[in-house]
């Protein structure tokens, strides 16, 4: 505990995964417990995006799912839908990886917390200089994609329609997504 008598971010975290029902992912956005149901939709997104990553990078490349990352900003513990992480990255010694190590997040909208992903997430890996970040929103049908991290905000943005190709090929992705099969809800 702190001295003004406020659990620090691993013993939120503690908590936070005691408290979390099977079925449920869950992670801390600036102080605050955020749970949300694992939907098919999520999952499938995710494995499509995950199978391009591989097929790019090869499957001993570094991509995490709903792994505790810490990001700048007030207690924030995310644990990103996908992250991708560079070749030369290396846990610390307690196990955690660096956000600074981060080249990739996609996070799939949530109904409930989709405003973390659209505002303080998207911030707070701005802040980290997170190179790319997609929002994928089944929900709207879109693809959002964030590049260009300064001054902790990023500077370009990019929206494509599902069925549309997300070029990143000027990235430190270097792919192009393809969406034509991403699930609606």
């Amino acid at each position: 505990m702190s001295e003004r008598g406020e659990l620090s971010l691993d013993q939120l975290f503690e908590v936070l995964e005691r408290i979390t029902p099977e079925g449920f992912r869950a992670e801390i956005v600036e102080g605050a417990f955020f749970m949300t149901p694992q939907r098919t939709t999520h999952w499938e997104v995710i494995r499509r995006v995950l199978r391009q990553l591989e097929d790019r990078f090869g499957e001993d490349t570094k991509i995490l799912s709903d792994v505790r990352i810490d990001f700048p900003g007030y207690k924030n513990a995310f644990c990103p839908d996908l992250a991708k992480l560079a070749d030369e990255a290396v846990p610390n010694e307690k196990g955690r990886w660096s956000c600074q190590d981060v080249e990739f997040v996609l996070e799939v909208i949530s109904r409930g917390t989709d405003a973390n992903d659209y505002g303080k997430k998207k911030d707070a890996y701005a802040a980290a200089g997170v190179p790319v970040y997609l929002i994928v929103d089944p929900y709207a049908q879109q693809c959002h994609v964030f590049t260009e991290p300064k001054d902790d905000e990023y500077r370009n943005k990019r929206t494509r329609d599902f069925g549309e190709p997300i070029d990143l090929t000027d990235t430190v992705i270097d792919v192009t997504l393809s969406t034509k099969r991403f699930p609606r809800d």
